[in-house]
């Protein structure tokens, strides 16, 4: 096994389905621009309500991916 080093970014991630919905959404629009996306944390969650229900959820996440070895090479 090699020795890995990560990068970690936060995210909020929302959705009017779940909270499932909205960690979902999160990592799927970060892995468009990040690539080797390796891991998540859910540091909080939130939501929206109207009128009496849940209308929004909205999820912090930690995302941890590896560091590209090629850069520079």
């Amino acid at each position: 096994m090699s020795d890995h080093v990560y990068k970690i970014i936060e995210l909020v991630g929302s959705s009017e389905t779940s909270i499932e919905d909205a960690i979902e959404t999160a990592v799927a629009r970060a892995s468009k621009s990040l690539r080797e996306i390796r891991w998540f944390e859910v540091t909080s969650t939130r939501g929206h309500v109207e009128n009496g229900k849940v209308a929004h959820y909205q999820v912090t996440l930690r995302v941890g991916f590896t560091l590209d070895d090629t850069i520079g090479e």
